[in-house]
């Protein structure tokens, strides 16, 4: 794994360990245009690593330093998610350019950087997750056209549901909803909806904008008993 080194001036220390992976789309245009942004001190974002579609992984921010990635977010409850966290953009221009595919190059990459640093942090599978996931209001990155299964499939990550899903067929609103929160989610009662979007993305993208389908109450469960 060849890793560029692209320094970042934004970032700071780092007030607890790492437990946590955050996966990013740039939503650029470009990946120069992204890379630039990352690395301009005014703009006030950054990340840890990025990778280009073409395969190349650029290191802006050491893993020992807080980038600023995840931006207002929650997991569990708990909000400085920058704190404990690698940040990890993925170059796609996103729902407002022209999203699309992730190539396997990219994909192999990322695959390979997040052994590395899974197996330093001893991050768990069920704590690699997409900026939409904690901050389901304001973001769907890296959205449904992600490949979640080719991480799970090398224990990097939950796999999307595969289940039947007439299973979800005889699961309460309520259930459903209470799983979605002991999840991890930030879906509490009444304001709801862009969590469940963000879960929907990531765990059943056919279900997306469903509401409590079946296949969404299944995977809901599934998902919530695999976290437990």
């Amino acid at each position: 794994m060849n890793v560029i080194d692209a320094p970042s001036p934004n970032f700071d220390d780092r007030a607890r360990g790492v437990d946590m992976v955050i996966l990013h789309y740039t939503g650029m245009p470009t990946g120069k245009e992204a890379l630039d942004r990352l690395r301009d001190p005014n703009a006030k974002v950054s990340a840890h690593y990025l990778v280009e579609e073409n395969g190349d992984i650029y290191r802006l921010v050491e893993e020992s330093k807080r980038a600023w990635h995840a931006g207002v977010s929650m997991w569990k409850s708990e909000i400085d998610i920058n704190a404990r966290s690698v940040g990890v953009e993925i170059v796609n221009p996103g729902h407002e350019f022209g999203y699309r595919d992730f190539p396997d190059a990219q994909i192999d990459a990322a695959v390979a950087l997040l052994k590395d640093v899974c197996a330093r942090h001893g991050i768990a599978p069920s704590m690699v997750l997409a900026h939409a996931d904690v901050a389901p209001r304001r973001k769907e990155d890296p959205g449904e056209k992600f490949p979640w299964a080719r991480l799970a499939a090398q224990g990097l990550a939950l796999a999307p549901f595969s289940g039947d899903p007439k299973t979800g067929e005889s699961v309460s609103y309520d259930d459903a909803r209470n799983a979605l929160a002991a999840i991890g989610y930030d879906a509490p009662l009444g304001d709801h909806g862009a969590a469940l979007l963000a879960f929907q993305r990531r765990f059943c993208p056919q279900s997306l904008g469903r509401g409590f389908d079946p296949r969404t109450k299944a995977a809901l469960l599934e998902i919530e008993a695999m976290t437990r």
